[in-house]
């Protein structure tokens, strides 16, 4: 009896430990480590996508566009490289956007002929992304799917459930991103708004219940990461505008602010109406945003109150509002040509209030400048303080989520690298430790699970630039040509060769453009041609005729002499025709 004993005890402990060892390899193999991958947006304002990929399945959040830069000349957007996307199209399920702001769905459009896959989003945000479909014929195209807060939509691995939060666009949600690995709470843009305009407050409580549930990562909006203290509600914009009202009783009012600040409007028009005027919008931008707003119900615009801008001269200016695009000095924003007087409808008269209800963007300074310049100049009385209120989270706002949230992982999300930093700083504050804070760049690997978190590797990322209807057939070869074009200028050198014995019949002429002006420098150009002559005549007399070696020799004697003359270095291009 003992020996049969000890038998079935040995073979309940072996089975045992080949159960154990199994357990454990289907745990390792079910609980693998969850990859999360920037492809833009990192290091900068803008263009903001990130991939979320585990085993054979890719989520992606967000998916927006950048504006150019100075040196980006004629370009009109710039839009995330979706290579790695493309590479693994067949496991991509869908796009999960966090609000309706140009550097979070700009890109959509471009990005979505490529890889057409449904998008989920909040109602407006859907709403916005609509009219971008339809404006690229891709309406029918392309599959949407509204999402109400609470709600969870299941993709191969990943579940995603979208919060409420606050922000300067209705509609904003953070994302709890659940995986097999742990889950993942992206903030999107927000700010913590306990008397928002519209709706209800960010949904702290239910970032605290997932909080408990035990975060793996938090990643966090960085943008004011800079600022102590608390972000101030946006009621407190109304307020302003109140009393800008009643102190400019006897003035046109115009108000520059985002097209896609819902709430601000709201408040410009609850002003308006309060004291009896009647409101113009201008500006493309503008009318497409607050008719979907209007169309879905998140703006509130009493009867008769919008008038058409053609309708502007039936009222005294003391009746009217204008509000428009052009807080951030764009060009050919509505505001921006009225101050260079080249609006065909508006002029800027010197009694007019304007309001510059924003703060510029890193970079946009100088451009706001100019045009606040041009309207005190025009006589106008320009406001452009204390009549904005962010809509990033301040440091207080960051260290409430994270105290809610409790991630084991942090990895600050959206805005310029010092905007990075000092939300890691903010963390370690917060008590964690500096391994456990991700500061990463875009198209960084980030491979985690509640074991570990390491960045193993490298996928291809950049810009591609759009350009009227080119999307990427610009690149930095171009646009150094652009940048020479602009600099330098250029010289083009014509002449007609014989055909056959490659005799000069014609030329060399020169013909220049940004380089001198010609009628005032003709002793260089006569001079220019003396040289151009005279490396023909070594070309004839040494029996060249092939083409790209004559070019080479004009382009190098004609630039040599201009650079000793005038020490400046313009584009040639020689031209030679055959007759």
């Amino acid at each position: 009896m003992y020996p049969f004993f000890a038998v079935y005890l040995w073979e309940v402990f072996v089975w045992h430990i080949l159960e154990r060892r199994l357990f454990l390899k289907q745990k390792t193999t079910e609980h693998g480590k969850l990859k999360i991958i920037p492809l833009g947006g990192l290091e900068q304002i803008g263009m903001n996508i990130t991939a979320f990929e585990y085993e054979d399945n890719i989520i992606v959040v967000d998916c927006g566009l950048s504006f150019p830069e100075d040196d980006m000349l004629g370009i009109d957007l710039v839009i995330p490289d979706i290579t790695y996307l493309k590479e693994n199209i067949e496991k991509v399920k869908g796009f999960f956007i966090t609000h309706g702001h140009e550097d979070h769905i700009g890109a959509i459009p471009y990005v979505l002929k490529e890889i057409n896959v449904p998008i989920y989003a909040t109602k407006l945000t859907i709403g916005i992304i609509d009219h971008k479909l339809k404006e690229h014929n891709m309406l029918t195209k392309v599959k949407r799917k509204v999402v109400k807060y609470g709600q969870h939509i299941n993709l191969g691995n990943f579940r995603v459930e979208f919060i409420k939060t606050n922000h300067s666009i209705q509609d904003a949600a953070a994302l709890a991103i659940y995986s097999p690995a742990g889950i993942v709470v992206h903030t999107g843009d927000f700010k913590v708004d306990y008397t928002p305009v519209f709706g209800d407050a960010i949904d702290l409580a239910r970032l605290g219940e997932i909080g408990k549930k035990g975060v793996l990562a938090l990643m966090c909006d960085s943008t004011n990461a800079e600022r102590p203290g608390f972000t101030m509600s946006e009621r407190t914009v109304g307020r302003t505008f109140d009393n800008i009202f009643s102190e400019h009783k006897n003035s046109r009012i115009i108000i520059a602010t985002f097209a896609s600040n819902v709430d601000r409007v709201q408040q410009i028009i609850n002003s308006a109406c309060k004291y009896g005027r009647k409101v113009v919008v201008e500006g493309r931008s503008m009318v497409n945003i607050i008719s979907t707003a209007t169309e879905l119900g998140y703006l509130d615009i009493p009867d008769n109150t919008l008038i058409d801008v053609e309708h502007l001269k039936n009222y005294p200016d003391e009746q009217t509002v204008l509000i428009t695009t052009g807080s951030q000095g764009e060009s050919m924003a509505a505001l921006s040509r009225m101050a260079s007087g080249m609006h065909k409808k508006i002029t800027i008269k010197p009694k007019d209030t304007i309001i510059f209800s924003s703060n510029p963007i890193p970079g946009n300074e100088k451009a706001v400048s100019n045009v606040i310049n041009e309207l005190f100049m025009k006589g106008a009385d320009v406001i452009f303080q204390d009549a904005h209120v962010s809509g990033h989270a301040c440091q207080e706002d960051i260290k409430l989520i994270y105290s809610l949230v409790r991630p084991k992982y942090a990895i600050p999300v959206h805005g310029e690298y010092r905007h990075l930093m000092a939300q890691k700083k903010v963390a370690e504050e917060l008590g964690y430790e500096k391994e456990n804070i991700f500061i990463l760049s875009s198209g960084d690997v980030l491979e985690l699970d509640e074991e570990s978190a390491n960045i193993t590797g490298h996928v291809h990322v950049g810009n591609v630039m759009v350009d009227g209807l080119g999307v990427g057939d610009v690149g930095n070869i171009v646009l150094r040509d652009r940048q020479h074009l602009a600099e330098e200028g250029i010289i083009i050198v014509v002449l007609t060769l014989q055909a056959g014995s490659g005799q000069v019949i014609a030329g060399p002429d020169i013909v220049s453009r940004g380089f001198v002006y010609v009628r005032g420098s003709e002793s260089l150009m006569d001079e220019a041609k003396q040289v151009l002559d005279g490396t023909m005549e070594q070309i004839m007399e040494k029996n060249i005729t092939d083409w790209g070696r004559i070019k080479t020799d004009i382009k190098d004697s004609l630039g040599e002499f201009v650079w000793k003359e005038t020490k400046r270095k313009p584009m040639i291009i020689p031209i030679i025709m055959e007759v």
